[in-house]
Formats: C-alpha cells, structure tokens, sequence
C-alpha cells in the first residue's frame, strides 16, 4: 500500500486482511482463557460461530451490513454457549465501525439495535427456558455496557467518516489548486514565448531595413564613389553586429541557469543614440521633462516602439525623409512621437501607407503598449507625413512590478 498523501502523510491504510487477523487473536485467545468454560474440542458448531465472525470481515468494505448481520449473529450465538467476554464482540464492533463509517448509517444501528435485543433477551429473561448454561446468563450491567460499547462504536465510525470525507475534500482542493497552476504556467510560458517573438521581429525587422537600404546604397556608389560605399559596408557590418547581439540578448531568457548570463546593457531610451545613429535616415530626438528611472518593461517598450516606427520610416516614406523622434517624461507616463515629414512614395498615398503600416508594426507596437495599460495611436499628417505617439504608464507599472 502506498503512503498517504497530504497531512496524514506517512499513515498506511490497513487492508482487509489485518482486521481478520486481530479479530481472530482476540476471539481465540479470548476462548482459551476461559478454561473450563470453553466447548469440547468435538463441538464444531461452537467453533464455527466464534471464527465465522472474524473471516466474514475480510468483506467487511464490499458488503457491510451482510458482514454485520454475520459477525453479530455468530457472537450471539457463541456467546449463548459460554460466558460473556468483551473478546467475542470483537468481529461485530468492527463490521459496525466499518459499515457506519462506509455511510450505511442508519441499517447499522438497526442491526446493532436488534442483535444488542436479541442477545439480551436470549441471555436474559429467555435463558432458562432455551436451557442455557448458567455461565451464559448475562445480567443488567453486562446489558448496559455493550449498549455503551455499541453507541461509541456508532459515534466513531461517524467521525471518521467525516474524518474521511474532510481529507477528500482537501485532497479534491489540492488537485484543483495544482491543475491552477499548471495552467498558470502554461500562460505565463505562452506570454513569454509571445514577447520573444515580438522581440525577435523588432530586432530583425529594424536591422534587415537598415542592412537592405545600405546595401542598396552601396552598391548604387560601388563604382562611382567607392569611399561611400565602403562606409555603407562598414554600416552593414555593424547593423549586422547589432543584430545577432541583440538576438542573442532576446534568446537569453531561453538560457539555462548554469551558462553565464549576457554582459550587454539591457535594451532601453538609455540607448536611444545609438539606435537614431543607426536608423539610416536623419533623425532629430527631442526630450521634454526630467529624466527619470523607467520601469524595466516600460523603458524596454519604449525603446522598441521608437525602433519599430523609425523601421516603418525608413521602408515606406519616400527617399530623403527625415524622422523626428520626441521623449516626454509625464508625471504619471511616458508619452513617445515618431515623425516623419518626407512625401508618400506616391501622391494622395496617405491612406495606402497607413494600411501597409499596420501589417508591419503598428499592431504589435499596440500590442505591447496595451499590455503595459498604454496605447498607441498611429496616422498620416497633413503634407504626406505620417506619426506615431504612444502612452505608456509608468506609475501604475511601478506600483504592479512592486507588488
């Protein structure tokens, strides 16, 4: 049998041969101590009725009242034989404790009732008519005591039977707290692998343009100014160095505990900089309030909104466009601008543009805005440029991440 579970732990329930077993010990040693009073070895009938009771309980759990009705029947009966011993009442306390507990109640104390009756009846009054030997007579106190003895058992067997169903519902509890976990984790591993992925499309998508567009340039200037085109090549190299670092950054929640963690700054305005630097297009950034501490997941969308929405830039306005980027540090948000005043590749293109932008970014810059309760608005301005502003609270996350 395996160990139970929970705050019994360690307990061992005992199985159906135990009971047989200890009820037999008592009824047999029970009849031997009584010496003389004990049937001739030749009277099998007596023998039969103190065994019966004892074996019949290896059912005890399949049919309790049947065993019950058996194990006080033979007790009756051999104690009809002999004199009256506690040890013979061993066999029906028992099937009466399981059969209570096992929430047959009510047909329990009936039996009981009824043989309790019939014993005291038989032994008593009737004794002397059914030739009973004297030492089988029982008296009022005899009487009296196996009541008692048979209301506790009820008593018992009641509670542990509330006993049992209080574990149940614990263990029922526990089960359904563990399947809320596990789905717990399951989420929160699908969120995670969600803003990888969105991760790993900012960081591709924004250094496959730049590389695109400066290899574009290069080899336009290949033949007739190399120098350019050498600069275009070194700017190449380092998008493509920026890109695997930040990849590798990305993937490093993916890393197992034991390799060394990334030495890399965390994404962040921090590294706003480097990132107009490299866009491939003039970009002017302004920054309006105090600069303060971001929360990690609030300065980590930032960066990437801004990243996204010069990406979109550089892709769809037309050559020569310029992008001004504006970083306003609110009192309870973060508030971001990315704009661009270049011409629509082509005229009356506003609407055109706005659409491919929400298949490449604006979706996922909303994405990650509402998951931080920001928003994010995007559209064409007057002249054919285009915006991006965004709104991400820092108080509420600050207070979210302390918690």
């Amino acid at each position: 049998m395996r160990d139970t579970p929970g705050p019994w732990r360690g307990q061992r329930r005992a199985g159906p041969g135990a009971a047989v077993i200890a009820a037999l010990c008592f009824h047999v040693f029970g009849a031997w101590k009584l010496a003389g009073a004990v049937p001739p070895p030749g009277d099998l009938v007596a023998y039969v009725l103190l065994l019966a009771g004892p074996l019949a309980l290896g059912w005890r759990r399949r049919a309790p009242i049947a065993v019950l009705v058996v194990a006080a029947g033979t007790a009756i009966g051999f104690a009809a034989l002999t004199t009256p011993r506690w040890t013979y009442a061993v066999a029906s306390v028992t099937a009466l404790f399981t059969a209570v507990k096992a929430g047959r109640r009510r047909p329990a104390v009936t039996v009981a009732g009824v043989g309790w009756l019939a014993w005291v009846l038989i032994t008593g009054p009737f004794a002397v008519p059914l030739g009973l030997a004297p030492p089988a007579h029982t008296d009022v106190r005899n009487a009296l005591l196996v009541a008692a003895g048979l209301v506790v058992t009820v008593l018992l067997g009641g509670a542990a039977k509330a006993r049992a169903e209080h574990f149940a519902e614990i263990m029922k509890v526990r089960a359904e707290r563990a399947r809320a976990h596990e789905e717990q984790e399951r989420r929160q591993a699908s969120e995670e692998r969600l803003r990888i992925a969105r991760e790993l499309h900012d960081v591709l998508g924004h250094h496959l343009s730049l590389i695109n567009v400066q290899a574009g340039v290069g080899l336009h200037l290949m033949d007739s100014r190399p120098e350019q085109a050498r600069e275009a090549l070194s700017a190449i190299k380092t998008a493509s160095a920026e890109a695997l670092r930040e990849v590798r950054a990305v993937l490093g929640v993916l890393r197992p505990e034991e390799e060394a963690a990334p030495r890399q700054p965390a994404l962040g305005l921090d590294r706003l900089a480097e990132l107009t630097a490299d866009a491939g297009l003039p970009v002017t950034t302004t920054t309006c309030g105090e600069r303060r501490d971001l929360p990690a997941e609030v300065d980590r969308a930032a960066y990437r909104i801004v990243q996204e929405a010069l990406t979109n830039v550089r892709r769809h306005a037309a050559p020569g466009a310029t992008a001004q980027v504006t970083v306003e540090y609110a009192t309870d948000e973060l508030r971001l601008s990315v704009r661009n005043d270049g011409a629509t590749p082509s005229p009356g293109s506003g609407a055109a543009h706005a659409g491919a932008l929400e298949g490449n970014g604006i979706v996922g810059m909303r994405a990650r805005a509402e998951a931080l309760g920001g928003t994010v608005h995007a559209g064409p301005e007057g002249g054919g440029g285009f915006v991006v502003t965004a709104a991400l609270p820092t108080a509420a996350v600050a207070a979210r991440g302390g918690a």
